[in-house]
Formats: C-alpha cells, sequence, structure tokens
C-alpha cells in the first residue's frame, strides 16, 4: 500500500508547481466542465514548519520555470523576473544562469527527493533571495517525524536557521487530493517528428538526455518514477481550459 501511494506521489511534482500557478493565478477563462483549481485555495493543506503562516498570494502573471536545457539561449531572464510570482523546482539553481532564467524566486517547489540537496546549498535556495516561500512535498509517510530519515526535522531546524524563508509542508489530505487530479486527468502523449537531443536539466548540460528520460520513465514498471509524458497531456489539456502560454519550446494547441 505505502509503495503504490510512493509511486503516485513521485508523479506529482511538476503537476503541482502547475496547480500552484493556477490557483495563484486570477483567471475567468473557466468552462463548467472543467475542475476550477482556483478554488482549492491556498489556506488549506499547506501546513507552516513554524509558527501560524499562510500562503495568501494572488499573482496577475506566474512564471513556472521548469529545469528543461530549452530555456538555455532563450534571454528570457528579465520576462521572468518581471512575472508577478515566479515559481522554480527543487535544486534547480539561478546562479550563473540569470540571463536566461532570471533570479527571483516567489515559490520553491522542493519534492522529498531533493530536500538533502536544497539544504546544502543554502546561499542558493533559502538566503538569496528575500521573502521566498519554500513548499516541501513528499509522501505521507517520508514526511512524518517518526520516518527513519526525519526529512521532516531537517526541515524544521532549517526554518529556524533561516527565518527569512516561509516553509510549508503538504498536507496527506491535500496529497491525496493531487493524486486523484491526476488520475482524474492522465491520458497518453506522442511526439510526431524525433527531437533534437538535448539534456534533462539546463544545469547539467552534460547530464542525462531529455528524450530518453521522458521515455524510460513513462514506460518503466518497477520502482518510483515521473510519468513525464503522461503529465505533459494533463499540462496541454489544461492550457485550452486556462489562460496558460508555454514557451521554450512553444507548444501549439490542436485545433
Amino acid at each position: 500500500m505505502s509503495s503504490g501511494l510512493s509511486r503516485r506521489a513521485v508523479v506529482v511534482a511538476s503537476l503541482f508547481s502547475l496547480i500552484t500557478l493556477l490557483i495563484v493565478y486570477s483567471s475567468s477563462n473557466i468552462t463548467q466542465h472543467s475542475p476550477n483549481l482556483k478554488k482549492w485555495g491556498m489556506r488549506n493543506g499547506y501546513l507552516p514548519v513554524a509558527g501560524n503562516k499562510s500562503i495568501n498570494s494572488q499573482c496577475q502573471t506566474c512564471a513556472v520555470v521548469t529545469s528543461s536545457s530549452h530555456l538555455l539561449g532563450t534571454r528570457l531572464g528579465s520576462e521572468i523576473d518581471h512575472s508577478a510570482c515566479t515559481i522554480r523546482m527543487n535544486d534547480a539553481p539561478t546562479s550563473g544562469y540569470e540571463v536566461d532564467i532570471g533570479s527571483k524566486t516567489t515559490f520553491r517547489v522542493v519534492a522529498h527527493s531533493s530536500v538533502y540537496r536544497v539544504l546544502r546549498r543554502p546561499q542558493e535556495f533559502l538566503t538569496k533571495t528575500t521573502n521566498t516561500t519554500v513548499i516541501f512535498w513528499g509522501p505521507p509517510e517520508k514526511m512524518q517525524r517518526n520516518h527513519k530519515g526525519n526529512l521532516l526535522g531537517l526541515i524544521q531546524r532549517a526554518s529556524s536557521t533561516f527565518p527569512n524563508i516561509s516553509a510549508f509542508i503538504i498536507s496527506p489530505s491535500k496529497m491525496k487530493s493531487f493524486d486523484v487530479l491526476f488520475r482524474r486527468e492522465t491520458g497518453k502523449d506522442s511526439s510526431r517528428h524525433a527531437p533534437h537531443k538535448r539534456a534533462y536539466h539546463y544545469y547539467e548540460p552534460k547530464g542525462p538526455d531529455e528524450c530518453t528520460t521522458y521515455i524510460q520513465n513513462e514506460r518503466s514498471r518497477r520502482g518510483n518514477h515521473h510519468r513525464f509524458i503522461t503529465e505533459k497531456l494533463v499540462f496541454a489539456r489544461w492550457a485550452t481550459l486556462y489562460n496558460i502560454t508555454f514557451s521554450h519550446p512553444q507548444w501549439f494547441q490542436e485545433q
């Protein structure tokens, strides 16, 4: 049972970031048949690591900055930083890449598997910018106080050491909601043209290949894997329901 929850939870990192975008983004392009994610709100299910803080952000424009190598050479840094809210993922750095991806970080969404990497470099991920909100998520069994890895304890100590950040964890009930939503939206996708070989991460130019990583994770049936292709179909569907534009690479909706 716990392994099943873990496998399903791994796939929601990018999904959760887009949900965060839709919640804080002021858009009225909702159809009666689509799930209105704004109604989920940011006040329930996001538990402060310390104190009684809450997430009350509402932004007219949001930029979700992925870790894709497609961002290299785009010189989008200034445009990204001018967004009211900027959401970044896991341990994706900004230092050295500001011209292409900017430096502003409003939210950083950190999966349980990336907690150690983020906390090892506080000067990059926790103290570089002020008023950053860090949202930690993971399978409930990995975020509990009595878990062997004691991730919650590490997060609590980091929150005390760096009071400039606002740290939150996702409640088990909210994680379950994300899991249910993903199952409702799940489908398959395919590419018409063979893409040029690209690195998976912009900050690991000699790292794993993007296409190979996607296919291996999508097809694997053992262990915990991120179903990249499946979640991209979800994003494509949402783009027709919400005011979302994808760039670098640009996505063209089917007519």
